[in-house]
């Protein structure tokens, strides 16, 4: 439950001096053209009993504040409210009226009270002659805090929103990642597969690397972003598997600016771009096929390209790659983290294929300036 909020003090009473100022003002000026020759108008005490006339509104400006917050104008509360107020303000105007009676009684001690009419008559006098001033001045500081209570309520809910909106994003990070993993291994199993009865060897060499790749996995911070070193570092083990089922036949070269190595990524982002690459562009080719990657920095963005020599791609092929889980899961993820701020694209120049995408640069807490070593 949000604490109520009440104005500091200071600033109540220093509104209210202010104010005491200018009415005591106010009362001498109107004084000094009403009053006969000769009368003496005594300023000080014109500003005592000022200053008590906004000193009791502002002593229980608080009351009025918290009142306002446990009595809200809501559908269907509004009578409860309005009770509370009019007993509020029904107070209010008898201590300001007792106050007020009492500071005259103590500056003017021969004038203050009556002697030609009733007491009673005397004090409802000075309580309907002020009632207009009572009721506007406790409806503005009432009105005040309706205004404040409101939009400090507005902030709550806007805070509450991105917090849950937040964590929705995290939750549907969590759930794109638990549905990359499964495939990643599943595409990785199926290749040890194919080799495991015509080449035993290279089989097991990629069930150990697998297995290496599974440690460094789980051994991951749950964090959605990581730096561009440790993604590679990933990305390598994962090309240590591919290069002992293609052998000779894949090759991967690295083109990245050092100064990017700090840099943070998108978790898995490359991977599941090089895995479709080899399936797409390598696989289908006869000739040696060649993976470059590329990452550079571009003003305030960060470039990553998978660039391949394969085979290209069909209307078909494009049509499967594009809505495959690999992409489509990188898509989501990059607009899950950046929005609009960032941008996925196929490049076709002759030969080959390459898949640019970009996003803002930010480093992460610590990188490393190593140079990435080609496989």
């Amino acid at each position: 439950m949000q604490r109520v909020w009440t104005p500091p003090m200071r600033l109540v009473f220093g509104a209210a001096t202010a104010l005491g100022l200018f009415s005591a003002l106010q009362a001498y000026r109107l004084s000094t053209l009403t009053l006969r020759d000769g009368m003496n108008v005594e300023a000080w005490r014109l500003l005592i009993l000022n200053l008590t006339l906004w000193y009791v509104p502002a002593a229980v400006t608080p009351l009025i504040f918290r009142l306002s917050d446990r009595y809200k104008l809501e559908a269907g509360r509004w009578a409860r409210a309005f009770a509370a107020h009019a007993l509020a303000v029904a107070a209010f105007s008898i201590l300001h009226v007792a106050c007020m009676i009492a500071v005259r009684g103590v500056l003017w001690p021969r004038l203050a009270y009556p002697t030609t009419v009733p007491w009673a008559t005397y004090v409802q006098r000075q309580y309907l002659t002020n009632m207009d001033w009572v009721l506007m001045t406790y409806a503005a500081v009432a009105a005040l805090a309706y205004a404040v209570g409101y939009q400090r309520e507005s902030q709550g809910r806007a805070v509450r929103t991105a917090h849950l909106e937040a964590r929705l994003a995290e939750a549907r990070l969590k759930t794109l990642e638990a549905e990359l993993h499964p495939h990643f291994l599943f595409n990785t199993l199926h290749a040890i597969s194919t080799l495991i009865h015509v080449q035993p060897d290279a089989a097991d060499r990629m069930i150990s690397r697998l297995s290496d790749l599974l440690r460094i996995t789980f051994a991951r911070t749950g964090a959605a972003r990581v730096p561009l070193q440790e993604e590679l570092e990933f990305l390598q083990k994962y090309l240590e598997i591919e290069q002992t089922r293609f052998q000779d036949r894949l090759t991967v070269s690295y083109d990245v600016d050092p100064d990017t190595l700090d840099a943070e990524v998108p978790r898995m982002i490359l991977q599941p771009l090089v895995e479709n690459a080899i399936k797409h562009g390598v696989a289908p080719k006869k000739a040696p096929g060649l993976i470059r990657i590329v990452a550079a920095r571009e003003g305030d963005a960060l470039r990553l390209e998978v660039c391949d020599n394969g085979v290209g791609l069909s209307g078909g092929a494009r049509a499967r790659l594009q809505g495959g889980v690999g992409l489509s899961n990188t898509r989501d993820r990059l607009e899950c983290l950046y929005g609009a701020a960032h941008a996925l694209e196929f490049l076709e120049n002759g030969e080959g294929l390459a898949v640019r995408m970009s996003f803002p640069f930010s480093r992460a807490g610590t990188g490393s300036d190593e140079a990435v070593r080609v496989a």
